[in-house]
């Protein structure tokens, strides 16, 4: 229990400082949104959505448009509930919790799944693949997903828990992409400055945070060595080595 318990303390579902569960930053998400370009009347989905602050944000850039959100985490799926009518939007935003492999509504004009590949059994290329069949023809599709910035050291591979395998270069992703019959309208890179506030306010800040209010807690263990752990693994692996990249799509 008390794992579970660690989690809930660093989740990201529960940080009302993170906007977004990904490193972004409020002008990147603007440019993507611009570069995605629904349409009013748009029919909208993100798979692997969180509490879905950008489908919101592509649904409200479009009116009419409408949007379905994937998650399986019920703290993400209840907070996207309550920001969604509390912007006016729960008649035109609505939320699933199901797994988003086992989505199957079709015929969408636009596409989403940030950081969340591994919801499909096997490769990037299977996300790829499923994305590509959930979209009509000449729809799009915002991609993320991890990329190597440059070949990992076996400390960075231990700190971030992946394999060299796990993932490729950003050219390597592209022509993946290409592979299952899309091509990259656009395609940038999450910046350092991006990854340093997204895990000083998500869980490491959150969970240092909680740490130092809660000292005498039965749990303050147990969060500290969590905190560590991330800290070693974002430190030692992922700024150095390890970025999201978002790409966006022509089906």
């Amino acid at each position: 229990m008390s794992a579970q318990e660690v989690r809930a303390i660093v989740s990201a579902a529960g940080n009302d400082r993170l906007t977004w569960n990904t490193p972004l930053s409020e002008e990147h998400a603007a440019r993507l949104i611009a570069a995605c370009d629904p349409a009013p009347g748009s029919r909208i989905t993100d798979l692997g959505s969180g509490w879905g602050e950008l489908l919101m944000r592509l649904v409200e850039a479009a009116p009419g448009s409408t949007g379905d959100g994937v998650e399986t985490d019920p703290a993400a799926v209840a907070r996207g509930r309550r920001l969604a009518e509390a912007r006016g939007l729960a008649d035109r935003v609505r939320f699933h919790e199901v797994p988003a492999a086992e989505w199957t509504e079709g015929g969408y004009d636009l596409a989403v799944s940030i950081g969340s590949s591994h919801a499909w059994p096997g490769t990037t290329r299977e996300a790829l693949t499923a994305l590509a069949a959930t979209v009509r023809p000449g729809g799009r599709i915002l991609f993320g997903e991890g990329i190597w910035l440059k070949e990992p050291t076996p400390a960075a591979l231990e700190g971030i828990g992946a394999e060299p395998g796990d993932f490729g270069s950003l050219l390597e992703l592209i022509r993946l992409a290409e592979s299952v019959g899309l091509r990259a309208l656009q395609v940038t890179v999450a910046d350092e400055r991006e990854w340093d506030l997204f895990e000083s306010e998500g869980p490491i800040g959150r969970g240092q945070r909680w740490a130092l209010e809660h000292p005498d807690h039965p749990l303050h263990a147990e969060v500290t060595a969590e905190i560590d752990a991330r800290r070693t693994g974002y430190y030692g692996g992922y700024r150095s080595y390890l970025t999201l990249a978002y790409l966006v799509l022509s089906a």
